[in-house]
């Protein structure tokens, strides 16, 4: 499934409507229709859910179908909010279809409707000679003001405070004779905090508490970053229409999204494929087509232990066992023939026995049970025999362990993953600035913190455009990144880019990075290469994620890393 950014959205715009000749006029009209079977849609799961009789399941289902609405049981009145562009225009579209459908529909113009322009004034036409009914954005609709209002007259007077707070009911019984709202204010082409009277009347529809149905991309939302203006809409489900914009897969954008539908209008797939479109969303579909994996991850009858790979993993210290435990035994559950865990050797005599099929060889001699600069020649002897090499997980920080990983860096020529303080000592010992590209397929797999350090910049500065930031990073490093969190990241030196959808809140929990560390690596020594290793590694290990937190009988909250790895 192709992600687009508002640009690309203008650009495949302009190549269907002047280079194929699908007039504009056609795709506003589908995209106002499919917004408005969406709006229907909502009503009809409402009145079901609150309708459906107990008792025995109905088992006689007409057999008659018809491509005319279904009206929901109860009467609807839907406003719509209209801008004076485009996304205006889509909203007046749904109006017309939701008037034809039954529903009661007003529309509330932000302008005077004479400053609509281009198409969306021809829609504002057809919706007068419709006769649906509309008002003009005013100081009376303003929900937010007047509640203000009455907060600020508190200390001077209880006359003046009734009286604001008469006018207060009085604005707020605008908003009530209506069931929802439709967001159709502004659209993708818009960035930072809306004016006014957009902000405002943002602010009051979410002030209503009214199911909010927003026309391609809620209002305020940025369409390429999902950063949200403090004036945003806080839509109930979005209509995206065409193709999913970035902003909309990443937070506080999801968020603000509600239920994102993706709804075709028209632009045909050679605009898309023309438009060398490089962003994705992980779907099966993707994972198979796009990517080549077999997501059965079937097994060979006559495979053996040689022919799924050997894992090495390098990390672990006496105060952080569990890390280096943690990725070793994902390593194997993805379905790896041999893990080996290199570790101190005052950690082994505490590991030995916890996961039998578990290889370990001592590689650090130091009492402290810590990592040393001085265990690199014993490490590049023991993984000359392996597929697949992982560092970080629970190693700890050490002197000298800046040229520690870069000696390993230049001189291992298998797959490399590095996590947790591995990706710590890259950070620090310059950022790959001047380290040298390697041959071999290279994952880091930074959460956001150690990602800025990374790239030396702040958290913040990480979480505003993630997809832009792993791409640019991906890209100039010539590395495999994965940029943890709430709707992953993963970015690939060529400049593609795909964001996972799976996982659960109860995976924010010590321990998840580490198991992913283990189950990209694990897909890797199984031949994957690595940006379909770090994909499916990623999808597979969210999807864990939620099984598990689904078998916790008391709450996610209580979910263990552990637990992600016993459901891979």
């Amino acid at each position: 499934m192709h992600i687009v950014t508002a640009q690309q959205m203008r650009d495949l715009d302009h190549y269907t409507i002047e280079e194929l000749g699908i007039p504009s006029l056609s795709l506003m009209e589908v995209a106002g229709k499919a917004i408005a079977e969406e709006v229907l849609s909502w009503c009809g799961q409402q009145h079901e859910s609150a309708d459906i009789p107990s008792g025995p399941a109905l088992t006689h289902r007409s057999a008659i179908h018809s491509d005319q609405y279904a009206l929901p049981g109860q009467e609807q009145h839907w406003l719509v909010l209209v801008g004076k562009g485009n996304n205006g225009g889509d909203g007046l579209v749904a109006a017309r279809y939701l008037q034809d459908a039954g529903i009661r529909v007003t529309l509330l113009y932000a302008m005077p409707p004479e400053q609509c322009s281009g198409d969306a004034a021809i829609q504002r036409d057809a919706a007068e000679r419709s006769g649906i009914p509309h008002a003009v954005w005013d100081a009376e609709w303003d929900c937010s003001a007047a509640t203000r209002q009455v907060e600020i007259s508190g200390s001077n007077g209880g006359a003046i405070a009734a009286s604001l707070s008469q006018t207060a009911q009085s604005i707020s019984e605008r908003w009530n004779g209506y069931t929802g709202i439709i967001d159709a204010l502004l659209g993708t082409g818009s960035k930072g905090e809306p004016r006014e009277p957009y902000g405002a009347m943002i602010r009051s529809a979410n002030a209503t508490g009214k199911p909010i149905i927003a026309a391609d991309i809620p209002s305020g939302l940025n369409a390429d970053t999902g950063e949200v203006a403090e004036s945003c809409i806080q839509a109930t489900r979005t209509v995206c229409l065409a193709f999913l914009k970035q902003g909309l897969t990443q937070y506080p954008g999801a968020n603000a999204a509600g239920d994102v539908v993706i709804r075709n209008i028209g632009i045909p797939r050679i605009a898309v494929e023309r438009a060398n479109v490089s962003t994705y969303l992980i779907t099966e579909s993707v994972l198979k087509q796009g990517l080549g994996i077999d997501t059965t991850r079937a097994r060979a009858v006559d495979g053996h232990k040689g022919t799924y790979g050997h894992v090495m993993i390098i990390g672990g210290s006496l105060n952080m066992s569990g890390a280096g435990l943690m990725a070793s035994r994902s390593a194997l559950r993805i379905g790896s023939g041999l893990v080996t865990w290199l570790l101190p050797e005052q950690l082994m005599k505490h590991m030995v026995g916890h996961v039998p099929e578990l290889m370990m060889a001592p590689v650090s001699k130091e009492a402290s049970g810590q990592w040393t600069a001085a265990t690199t020649e014993a490490i590049l002897e023991q993984t000359a025999k392996a597929d697949v090499v992982a560092i970080g997980p629970g190693l700890g920080r050490f002197d000298g362990d800046g040229e520690w990983l870069r000696t390993l860096w230049g001189q291992l020529d298998q797959p490399l993953v590095i996590d947790a303080d591995g990706l710590n000592i890259l950070a620090e010992a310059g950022g790959l600035t001047s380290w040298s590209k390697r041959s071999a397929a290279t994952v880091l797999t930074p959460h956001p913190g150690e990602m800025a350090r990374l790239a030396g910049v702040s958290t913040k500065e990480v979480q505003r455009d993630r997809l832009g930031l792993a791409r640019r990073f991906a890209m100039e490093h010539h590395i495999i990144l994965v940029l943890k969190g709430a709707r992953t990241v993963i970015a690939a030196p060529d400049g593609t880019v795909l964001v996972n959808t799976t996982g659960h809140p109860g995976m924010a929990t010590g321990g998840s990075g580490d198991v992913l560390t283990g189950v990209i690596a694990g897909l890797l020594a199984q031949g994957l290469n690595g940006i379909q290793a770090a994909a499916f590694g990623v999808h597979l290990h969210g999807h864990a994620g939620e099984v598990a937190a689904l078998a916790r009988s008391g709450h996610p909250a209580s979910l263990l890393a552990g637990d992600i790895i016993e459901h891979l």
